[in-house]
């Protein structure tokens, strides 16, 4: 297995790439604030004349997502693109519903957000006994463990529900520590007996909708930096495209040993280690 090279800085990355791909949670912010160095880095590549897509498994769509950034006290201009797995459920979703309205979903979200359905003719309900379809766009695992979500969606699994899951990251930075995520509550739908159908890293839909927004680049031009190999890193890789890990985020507290059983295990390693994103 190749081993990835050690940089100093978002910098060396800079000197060699043209266009940056980066996850938000874990590498630019903790869901909370800023990590240190990364409105500036965000700022000076810009600057440097790179340009940035920020690609994120998140349920919501894109514009809530950039406007929370700023209200964290990102710049505004200071990225090219944004792209989340919540926009890009929303306009397959699109779509696929053209004349298929009234039907019944039960929507898993956070903090009641809906902008994951807005706009699309589905009709919003409470229960799994009556949904027809289940969107999974955020996890509460803050709140409620995984047997509430068991009890909550037995039922949408017995009536052979579909479920569209995105946002797949296993584990969510909170408040009060990491949690999981809304994949991992998809994967107990799978568990349950149900179907799933993931959008968001490391599938390939969403990196096809990235590169069609970026106008078909070279890939040898484009890097993604990430905090998950998971999703990240094997997402990156699978899409052919360069890959930076940053050891910040899901991977925070995990030892060199804990890192090379999870290349392993995803059978990604990236190109690059990099320990904050920071210039």
């Amino acid at each position: 297995m190749m081993s990835a090279q050690q940089l100093s800085g978002i910098r060396e990355l800079a000197d060699r790439f043209e266009i940056f791909m980066l996850d938000q949670f874990g590498v630019l912010h903790d869901g909370t604030a800023p990590y240190p160095g990364a409105v500036e880095t965000l700022v000076k590549l810009k600057q440097a004349g790179k340009r940035t897509l920020l690609l994120s498994n998140s349920g919501k769509r894109s514009a809530p997502n950039e406007a929370r950034l700023e209200r964290l006290g990102f710049v505004p201009g200071s990225w090219d693109f944004f792209l989340s797995s919540g926009e890009v459920a929303w306009q397959s979703l699109r779509k696929q519903l053209v004349g298929e309205a009234g039907l019944r979903c039960l929507l898993i979200a956070r903090d009641g957000d809906r902008s994951a359905v807005e706009g699309l003719p589905l009709t919003l309900v409470d229960a799994g006994e009556e949904a027809d379809i289940v969107l999974l766009s955020a996890s509460e695992g803050d709140r409620y463990d995984l047997d509430d979500y068991r009890r909550l969606l037995q039922p949408a699994v017995a009536r052979a529900a579909r479920c569209l899951c995105t946002n797949p990251d296993k584990v969510m930075l909170t408040s009060v520590g990491p949690r999981f995520g809304a994949g991992r509550i998809a994967e107990l739908y799978a568990e349950l007996g149900g179907a799933v159908t993931w959008i968001g890293k490391p599938f390939p839909e969403i990196y096809a909708a990235a590169l069609d927004m970026l106008g078909a680049p070279d890939p040898a031009r484009v890097v993604c930096v990430g905090d998950s190999i998971e999703h990240d890193i094997a997402g990156g890789q699978g899409a052919g495209l360069c890959t930076a890990l940053v050891m910040t985020g899901v991977l925070e507290t995990s030892s060199q040993a804990a890192r090379e059983q999870l290349f392993a295990e995803h059978r990604a390693t990236p190109d690059f280690l990099v320990r904050t994103f920071a210039w």
